[in-house]
């Protein structure tokens, strides 16, 4: 019969392996103080088990300033901020084994930013008193950075960079609604690059590509409030979306717009508007009402846009919308 271990050699052997894990993982007393802090956490976070064990300091691994780790939300019973924390976690009582979030962090001493995805548990005595708790750490970066990527794909006009046509229309959706509760002015601007036909059949469609992409920057860099979105709409045509703006604030904005482009002074000498590249535009504003929807709006900016092109282009054009 083979003899059991005494309690001593248990723990001195069960520190050892987790010492030697290959997931980061650290370990803190009741009070918060690192009693374990392994290999494989020294590798990934650039700070030695020296530096921190006795301390409750662990969180200069990963932050550039004082803030809890997932371990000290357990520790504490504030599992109730993981959300003011964490970007993506479970739900405090979700799980009879702890917690999981995921997290972007600094990592000052590495000098990276990892996507971290963190485990923490809780170990408790016979008595049901708090002991430890223990923290694994698996860096996601990867993965995360390809996700984003991907999802940058699905919503982000390959061409120009802003957003696609399937951005426009879920977020045109989702400000309609909003501004239909709150009763607040909604403005939508329809973009139109003058003669881009003549353009590509003068220049070429490589030309034509590095015409819109040109457009679109210049575009994109007049439109910089975060509520705002400038999205390709489909050829030559942009639109911008600008909730909490009234008509004459989106002519301001459409009007800048204009003389930025006009600014590029991008040859176009098959224009019959002017010796460069110019743009027409449409402006629609409405306060949402009930019997109205947010086609009524695209439909309004496209007929201030109609206007603008048959009153001469490279100009804009704006419509009021009223309740029906």
């Amino acid at each position: 019969m083979a003899k059991s271990r005494p309690a001593s050699k248990e723990h001195s052997f069960a520190v050892r392996l987790m010492q030697h894990l290959v997931v980061p993982t650290f370990v803190l007393d009741a009070e918060r103080r690192v009693i374990i802090w392994n290999k494989a956490c020294e590798r990934l976070t650039g700070v030695t088990a020296t530096e921190l064990l006795g301390t409750t300091e662990h969180w200069r691994a990963f932050y550039d300033s004082p803030r809890y780790c997932l371990a000290d939300l357990l520790a504490l019973g504030q599992t109730d901020q993981i959300g003011a924390l964490y970007v993506s976690h479970s739900q405090p009582g979700e799980s009879a084994f702890g917690l999981r979030a995921e997290n972007w962090c600094v990592m000052p001493q590495v000098k990276k930013r990892l996507y971290l995805a963190i485990d923490a548990g809780p170990i408790y005595d016979e008595d049901g008193v708090l002991m430890a708790v223990v923290e694994t750490l698996r860096d996601n970066t990867e993965q995360k950075l390809a996700q984003m990527a991907l999802h940058s794909l699905a919503v982000r006009d390959s061409l120009t960079g802003l957003a696609n046509r399937r951005s426009f229309d879920e977020r045109l959706g989702a400000d309609w609604l909003h501004a239909q509760r709150e009763q607040t002015p909604l403005s939508l601007l329809v973009v139109d690059v003058d003669h881009f036909k003549l353009y590509n059949d003068t220049y070429g469609h490589q030309k034509g590509d590095a015409c819109l992409k040109a457009v679109a920057a210049a575009l994109g860099e007049q439109v910089f409030r975060p509520a705002d979105l400038a999205a390709r709409y489909g050829g030559e045509e942009f639109v911008v979306i600008m909730p909490t703006t009234d008509l004459d604030g989106a002519i301001h904005v459409a009007e800048r717009i204009r003389e930025a482009v006009m600014d590029l002074a991008l040859p176009h000498s098959a224009s019959r508007t002017a010796d460069r590249v110019t743009l027409s535009i449409g402006a629609a504003s409405v306060v949402p009402s009930s019997d109205q929807s947010a086609e009524d709006l695209v439909a309004a900016a496209d007929a201030a846009l109609y206007r603008a092109k048959h009153s001469g282009r490279n100009r804009v054009m704006g419509a009021e919308m009223v309740a029906a």
